[in-house]
């Protein structure tokens, strides 16, 4: 099982009050992807947003970035909100990111949690679910054509032109980023595509179904088995109660935040230490316990990919690098070994 780390590089106020500086937080960052390269991790993804509380608009920039200071560890968007992008930019931009990075570079392509970038790029919302097909469509034609000849409802015609640089890796890996939407694991298995499942809240068995769907759409399309990844979020330490203390106030901060947009309610400490059970959907805890809750996903699913997000809400940076290094250090050998151990059992 590939392991790894993503964020939306947050900009919420940490527990004093103060709120760090977009400089800041993306030197961070870079620090954080350079560690987990270092400590063996697979995969350090960075999502997009076009809000003040987030300082990544472009994960493409700053993953070429990244490039430069990593030898092994892919990289990837998570998400590129592909409804407000043009598919032929996104291609040219991750095609140049695999050959600055030697061949790492993936996309994981999705319509995004929120929906700033639509009014921002000229697109409207009443064509949510028509712009990411279209896109989509042609997203997976230029990586797979040099020459495109394309016509589409949401963007010029192409006529027979030619898509450059081309990629170092004979196939740029794009991922279909989805959130339980039964129709988007549809479109994902029918295409052929790698399922990347955000899993931040609720009984993570409840997915299974839409993990079932999927796969049962891939092989109909002649697809076979085709990979599936688990995005969630989560915080590393020592004990579990370290953990628990160290992040639930950052936690709380940015949930509470996206909740007054959307109507929840605050959330409170009995659901946070709810959502840190087995059961539960966040990975906060002792190394033992993120490796449990990650092996215990793998019966559920059969995953072979799981990405944690170390950053919801403004954690101090020490925290996450050692959060980042218990990842790499004690979960990633153990998550790995017992996989292995599985799979050779049922061989």
């Amino acid at each position: 099982m590939e392991l790894g780390t993503y964020t939306f590089a947050e900009l919420t106020p940490d527990a004093s009050g103060a709120t760090i500086s977009p400089e800041r937080r993306l030197a961070n960052l870079l620090e954080e992807i350079e560690l987990a390269d270092r400590v063996g991790l697979d995969v350090a993804g960075v999502g997009e947003h076009h809000r003040p509380d987030f300082a990544v608009s472009a994960p493409a920039i700053v993953l070429a970035a990244a490039a430069a200071r990593t030898e092994r560890i892919r990289l990837t968007s998570a998400v590129t909100v592909l409804s407000s992008h043009d598919p032929i930019r996104v291609i040219q931009d991750y095609a140049t990111l695999d050959l600055i990075s030697g061949g790492r570079a993936e996309i994981m392509a999705g319509r995004g949690s929120f929906i700033e970038s639509f009014p921002l790029f000229g697109y409207s919302l009443d064509d949510y679910d028509e712009l990411f097909a279209e896109k989509l469509g042609l997203l997976i034609q230029a990586r797979d054509e040099e020459v495109v000849t394309w016509r589409g409802r949401f963007r010029p015609p192409i006529d027979g032109r030619g898509v450059y640089p081309r990629p170092l890796q004979e196939e740029l890996p794009i991922w279909l980023a989805a959130g339980g939407n039964p129709g988007s694991a549809v479109r994902a298995g029918t295409l052929g595509l790698p399922l990347a499942l955000a899993i931040i809240g609720g009984d993570p068995a409840q997915f299974a179904p839409f993990v079932d769907l999927y796969r049962q759409a891939a092989e109909a399309h002649g697809h076979g088995r085709l990979p599936v990844g688990i995005n969630s979020h989560g915080f590393i330490a020592e004990t579990s109660q370290a953990a628990a203390e160290e992040a639930f106030l950052p936690f709380k901060t940015m949930m509470d935040r996206i909740g007054r947009e959307r109507g929840w309610p605050p959330m409170s400490r009995e659901q946070y230490e709810a959502s840190r059970t087995l059961h539960g959907a966040n990975l906060i805890g002792s190394p033992q316990q993120v490796t449990e809750k990650i092996l215990h996903q793998h019966e559920i699913f059969g995953q072979d990919r799981f990405l944690i997000q170390f950053t919801v809400g403004t954690l101090p940076h020490e925290k996450v690098l050692r959060s980042i290094e218990l990842f790499g250090t004690e979960v990633a050998p153990a998550v790995r070994a017992e996989v292995a151990r599985r799979e050779r059992v049922n061989a």
